[in-house]
């Protein structure tokens, strides 16, 4: 079978790379629910637990910026399927994402939050408030891996690498990298990518390169 190249034009290089940061932010997701009797007894206790909330939030230094809250939402509460199923009230749920720049205070805040009526953790998400520039940091090790590589193939291949003649961003988590990925070298990723306590912040492209004339 011959595999032959509909357009060639040159020599096309992927790279990708990461870079990695201590974080120094966590998105908490919290919730509050309250299910009762009647629509306005659900509403009531979880307003209640809302302030009490508010309360233990600007109690650990948070302002209200860091803080964004859904709207109050309710619904009927049930227990149980087919005939077994019974009517326990109307649950009322509100949700809450508070962002924390203390992470030696987290823990306690998260104990608070709990005591106030916050009867849902639904995850703790940690970052770096640095990422545009840890982002343009990963880029440029991008493009160092793939002209490295395309000066690799065009020294294998007896020609030399002329100018860049196309760039393509790539996100590197996206399903249309795979094509690219399956290609790139070991050290794209490093051990330290793995690193306990460390935020990942990752880039890929894709260069074009002409091959020059001899």
């Amino acid at each position: 079978m011959q595999t032959t190249i509909k357009s060639p034009w040159g020599i096309t290089s992927y790279g990708a790379a990461s870079v990695h940061g201590a974080p120094d932010l966590a998105r908490v997701r919290l919730g509050i629910n309250r299910t009762e009797a009647s629509p306005q007894e659900a509403f009531t206790a979880a307003r209640a637990a809302i302030a009490a909330l508010r309360e233990a939030i600007r109690a650990h230094g948070l302002r209200d910026a860091q803080v964004s809250a859904s709207r109050l939402d309710l619904q009927t509460s049930w227990s149980g399927y087919g005939q077994d199923r019974k009517f326990l009230g109307y649950r009322c749920h509100a949700a809450f994402a508070v962002e924390c720049h203390d992470l030696d205070a987290l823990e306690s805040f998260l104990v608070a939050a709990v005591d106030a009526g916050a009867n849902e953790v639904e995850g703790v998400d940690f970052d770096v408030r640095n990422k545009p520039e840890l982002r343009a940091q990963a880029r440029e090790k991008a493009v160092r891996t793939a002209r490295s590589k395309a000066e690799l193939y065009a020294a294998a291949a007896g020609v030399r690498l002329g100018q860049v003649i196309h760039i393509e961003d790539v996100d590197p988590e996206s399903i249309g990298a795979g094509r690219y990925r399956g290609h790139s070298d070991p050290g794209s990723v490093s051990e330290a990518d793995l690193a306990p306590g460390a935020v990942v912040v990752s880039a890929a492209v894709v260069l074009g390169f002409a091959i020059a004339a001899s």
